[in-house]
């Protein structure tokens, strides 16, 4: 089964479950999960927590002892938040290149599924008539102790967008276009390394071309090790075939630790 989780204390969580509802054919079931309500269509389901997601370790182990079943992949719909208020529509996989600061363990990073997110750019590119920016984030937050592949796709950035209903339904509809066609695509997956924490040079090779983008390490992490460079290559469902260097936007230890890499691995280098 697919998972769409969502969570009561985020408003654009609650608006995507919503859409997702009412415009996707969702039925309640008798079954409930940290004591609400369960909703399933064909092979997904939407599940709904009390409480902040980005804390929620071993999620797939709380899904598998109250449900009985093992995750393939877990969307999370969740809220962006940011000083800028920008409004936007992203996507990223979670974890910590260093110290854990909102939630999962040090230095520790979940499973990215580097076709997912790519799907979820493009459609949400596609749907998106609102003019806001579409974009992936880069590797951050919790959680990232889960054992199979997840993402965050996330309404940004402050409460007049979350309640959006046009956002809403994008993110619902690009959510359902992602578990429908994740598992049949075939890209060029690459890990990412430098630039801001909105990628945008990751961005645009992922929507103007055949790269798709597993674990994202911006330039404010750096400089890394190569065990974590080793561990993101690791953490990705699809195998790496790239990886992929914002030169400019990297400390020049990290770009030289990925460029030294690539050729030990034999993996084909980008340099941006």
């Amino acid at each position: 089964m697919k998972v769409i989780m969502t969570t009561k204390v985020d408003r654009a969580s609650m608006n995507i479950r919503e859409k997702l509802i009412e415009n996707f054919g969702f039925k309640e079931t008798e079954l409930t999960f940290d004591g609400n309500e369960v909703y399933t269509r064909g092979g997904a389901v939407i599940l709904t927590t009390n409480d902040e997601m980005i804390y929620y370790d071993y999620l797939d182990k709380a899904i598998e002892e109250q449900l009985g079943f093992k995750p393939e992949i877990i969307a999370f719909a969740s809220r962006h938040s940011s000083k800028q208020k920008l409004p936007a529509l992203t996507t990223h996989v979670t974890g910590n290149w260093g110290k854990a600061m909102y939630g999962g363990k040090d230095e520790s990073l979940a499973i990215a599924q580097p076709s997912a997110m790519k799907l979820a750019l493009l459609k949400m590119n596609e749907l998106n008539d609102l003019g806001w920016t579409v974009c992936y984030e880069a590797t951050h937050h919790g959680p990232s102790e889960l054992d199979v592949p997840s993402f965050f796709i996330e309404i940004g950035s402050s409460e007049e967008e979350w309640i959006n209903d046009r956002a809403g339904e994008i993110i619902a509809e690009t959510i359902i276009y992602v578990l429908e066609n994740y598992e049949k695509a075939k890209f060029k997956v690459a890990l990412g390394i430098g630039g801001g924490h909105y990628a945008p040079k990751q961005t645009k090779r992922a929507l103007e071309g055949d790269v798709a983008f597993g674990h994202i390490a911006p330039k404010y992490v750096h400089p890394l090790s190569k065990e974590m460079l080793l561990k993101a290559i690791e953490r990705t469902a699809d195998k790496v075939d790239v990886i992929y260097v914002d030169w400019k936007g990297s400390k020049g230890e990290t770009r030289q630790l990925a460029k030294s890499l690539a050729e030990e691995l034999g993996l084909e280098f980008i340099r941006d």
